[in-house]
């Protein structure tokens, strides 16, 4: 199962839509937002695109219950789970959080097969040790608004092969949806 994990939208959603349809349009199946949507509004132009969103909350609450009241009335396309979550995608166990810190440590827990995270607008990809002697995939997607950051970036994954690549938002495709 290939998957687009993005983070830090900060209310622009053209930016969010463009990542999601590359990765759509890569085959992508499902999305994973580690946080920093801002607004409802934020998600319109990706829900569009027909994959499930799974969204955690982030430090810029923005408006919650805009994005709660989106999710009750997505006929499931939009998960919503809160300060942080643990879902299960392509037969993978994934911790999502918003903060690097918590997703370290998450990963060294060996609960997980990937913990995404945000919140630094640095794009990374490595595999920590963890405490049942085996490697967790830590991935942080960086910024998909480009906040703060040289490019906007986006995680575009592959939960069969456990591969992940960072990918940098195609400006003309950012800035035409």
């Amino acid at each position: 199962m290939k998957i687009c994990i993005l983070s830090d939208s900060h209310d622009r959603g053209p930016m969010m839509a463009a990542a999601v349809a590359a990765a759509r349009d890569e085959g992508a199946e499902a999305v994973i937002h580690c946080g920093d949507i801002i607004g409802g509004n934020t998600l319109k132009a990706s829900l569009k695109l027909g994959l499930p969103i799974h969204a955690i909350h982030g430090n810029n609450l923005g408006d919650p219950v805009s994005i709660a009241r989106i999710a009750c009335h997505s006929e499931e396309q939009l998960h919503y789970h809160g300060q942080d979550a643990i879902i299960e995608l392509g037969g993978r166990r994934i911790f999502l959080t918003h903060y690097p810190h918590i997703g370290h440590g998450m990963a060294c827990t060996g609960d997980y097969d990937l913990v995404c995270c945000g919140h630094s607008h640095e794009a990374e990809i490595r595999q920590q040790a963890n405490i049942g002697g085996g490697l967790t995939w830590l991935v942080n997607p960086g910024t998909v608004a480009g906040l703060g950051a040289p490019v906007a970036t986006w995680i575009f994954g592959d939960l069969d092969t456990m591969k992940f690549e960072i990918r940098e938002l195609a400006t003309a495709s950012a800035t035409s949806c």
